[in-house]
């Protein structure tokens, strides 16, 4: 899939998002504020688009999303446990009611046997409701990785407000 694609998956959900009333935060690592562009491409984003966490850092997860140094030592930055608070800490500061975090290995460095480039982690969240976190083992070079994220992270938020009531 291309560029055009991820536009028009974001043109899609702020379809969804102005029909619904729903607004968004972001919380981002590997995707290095991608979603957030891609959203900021369609005309009227500021109506549904409260805010993007660039957290790439450990200690910008701590700071700006309150990710706990314990979670971050015990099982690192890129879990579920990480992109679940990352989700949780970007709805507790925004006035977004719908959230996403991804937090990956993108490539090409910094993967392990455990944890292999092209893992990504992605958690969505409703205010209110409870977050669902998944991986993903995505293929391809550095910037194939992060445009797939980008394209699931949009997924999973249009799949989240359909599932969302109201």
């Amino acid at each position: 899939m291309t560029e055009d694609r991820i536009t028009a998956l974001a043109r899609q959900l702020g379809e969804v998002c102005k029909l619904r009333g729903r607004t968004l935060a972001l919380a981002e690592s590997c995707t290095g504020g991608g979603v957030g562009e891609a959203i900021t491409r369609i005309p009227g984003s500021s109506a549904w688009l409260d805010r993007g966490f660039i957290t790439y850092s450990n200690a910008a997860k701590e700071e700006q999303l309150g990710v706990k140094v314990e979670t971050l030592l015990d099982h690192g930055a890129v879990s579920e446990a990480a992109a679940r608070e990352m989700v949780l800490g970007a709805l507790r500061w925004s006035h977004a009611d719908t959230a996403v975090a991804i937090t990956g290995i993108a490539g090409p460095d910094g993967g392990s046997f455990d944890k292999p480039v092209g893992l990504v982690w992605f958690a969505w969240c409703v205010r209110g409701g409870a977050a669902r976190v998944e991986s993903r083992q995505l293929p391809g070079d550095r910037a194939e990785v992060r445009r797939q994220a980008i394209e699931i992270a949009i997924k999973g938020l249009l799949t989240a407000l359909e599932k969302s009531p109201g």
